[in-house]
Parts: C-alpha cells; sequence; structure tokens
C-alpha cells in the first residue's frame, strides 16, 4: 500500500559530511561536481616575462552555452591568474583576490600580491576547502615577476601545488605540454625563448586543443606579463582554423 517516504536518521556516516543536518537547513549542501566548466590554461615563461592563455567558453556540460566567459584574472601590474573547472567557484575565488587587493591599494602601504604570495595563499585555501571536504573544483595557474624573474605556479582542487617553466590545466596537460617543452627545449630554456615564438606555440597549443578537446573554443584571452613593464590581459582573440582534415576522419561526413 502507498505511504510517505521517511527519511532514514542522520546517523553521521551515510554520505558526505554536513556542517549542518538536512533537517535544520535544507538549503546546505555540497558541490559534487562541476556544473558550469571552463576548459584548459596554458601557460609558458619566456626571456623576459610570462605569458598566460585561456579560452572564453563556459561547458554547460557538453553544452557549449556561454562563450565569453573570462577566465584570466589581473591582480595588479607583476601578477595574473587563471583558472579551468567550475567557473562559479572560479568567480568567488577571483573576487575574494579581487577584494584583497583593493583593500592593498587603500592602505598604501606599498605591499601588493606578488605572483609567489598569491600562489602560496591559493595553495593554502584549496588544502583547507578540501580537508573540509568542500572543495573548489578549479586548477588555478599563477603567474607573474618576482625580483625580475619570472614566476609559474601551479595548484589543483587538492592543494597539490608546484612551479615549473610551463604549465597546463585539463586536457592541456595531455595534449599540449610536450609542444610547449619542445618549444622550450629547441631555444635552450626559457632564457632563450623569444615573446614571438612563445606567443606562436601557445596558439598552436590552443588550435590543438580546439580540433581534439570538446569543451575547448576559438575564442580566447592572452595574459603578457613582462619583466620591466605592467601586466597585460588582452582579448578576447580568435584561432584560425582549417577543418578540411575532417575529411581524414573515419565515419567523417559533411
Amino acid at each position: 500500500s502507498a505511504s510517505f517516504y521517511t527519511k532514514p536518521a542522520n546517523n553521521g556516516n551515510a554520505g558526505v559530511a554536513m556542517e549542518t543536518s538536512w533537517d535544520s537547513n535544507p538549503g546546505r549542501q555540497r558541490t559534487l561536481q562541476p556544473i558550469t566548466t571552463g576548459a584548459s590554461v596554458l601557460a609558458i615563461k619566456y626571456n623576459a616575462g610570462v605569458i598566460m592563455v585561456a579560452d572564453t567558453l563556459g561547458s554547460y556540460g557538453s553544452l557549449a552555452k556561454f562563450r565569453s566567459i573570462p577566465r584570466v584574472l589581473r591582480v595588479n601590474d607583476a601578477t595574473v591568474a587563471a583558472a579551468s573547472g567550475d567557473l562559479a567557484d572560479m568567480q568567488f575565488l577571483n573576487t575574494v583576490v579581487e577584494n584583497h587587493a583593493i583593500d592593498e591599494e587603500i592602505h598604501e602601504h606599498g605591499i601588493a600580491y606578488s605572483p609567489a604570495s598569491l600562489h602560496s595563499w591559493l595553495t593554502r585555501v584549496m588544502y583547507n576547502r578540501r580537508s573540509r571536504i568542500n572543495p573548489l573544483w578549479n586548477t588555478y595557474i599563477v603567474a607573474g615577476t618576482e625580483a625580475g624573474q619570472p614566476f609559474l605556479g601551479y595548484v589543483n582542487m587538492l592543494g597539490v601545488a608546484f612551479k615549473e617553466d610551463c604549465l597546463a590545466t585539463g586536457f592541456g596537460s595531455h595534449l599540449c605540454l610536450g609542444l610547449l617543452r619542445e618549444a622550450l627545449d629547441a631555444a635552450g630554456g626559457y632564457a632563450g625563448l623569444t615573446e614571438e615564438t612563445a606567443t606562436s606555440a601557445l596558439e598552436a597549443c590552443l588550435r590543438v586543443l580546439y580540433y581534439r578537446d570538446c569543451r575547448a573554443y576559438n575564442q580566447y584571452q592572452l595574459a603578457n606579463v613582462p619583466v620591466a613593464k605592467p601586466a597585460q590581459v588582452s582579448g578576447p582573440h580568435f584561432l584560425q582554423s582549417d577543418w578540411s582534415v575532417a575529411k581524414l576522419v573515419k565515419h567523417y561526413t559533411e
């Protein structure tokens, strides 16, 4: 016979840990998976700074729904950051970083976020949220210059962090890191890599992602942080693509 469903008692062991019970606060939930997401972020050092790129697509599942979502944040003259993963979490964290940067400017004490300090802070925030079983579903790349040297750091949703001469998130870590490392090896390291060559390598990587990654897009932002000049974020830029190669793919039909 039909009857009302009775929710089992909360014994504190089932499911994801909650700070309050469902009965006392029915609006309190955890993000169990990203909903609207951004794809890969790519970055590489060159002989006079760092260049970073990220497309502007916000994918709602497999639907390319939002096509003008900026994911590159200019924190100050020496620091930029970009994230892949959940766009709502990215916007929340970017707002926190922007507010901190504004506070520092208001105090006029001459202290600003360096890329190393922002990278360290993000590492602590990501690890803290992961430890509370309520992670921010993002992977960040922080780029900038400090003490006359380029800086490039990575941190993911678990708080795993490291520094490198070239970095990528998402599918870019599988499809593009090899291309970026080839460019560095051909130049004998980032000290021999020019801005033009670094930009060309990143554009080639974006083109590979546009062809191969269903969540990538051909509209992107580019951030350049030179050692001796303020950081600049430009775009949107557009990739030139050639889909004639699709005819070589099995089962392709026009």
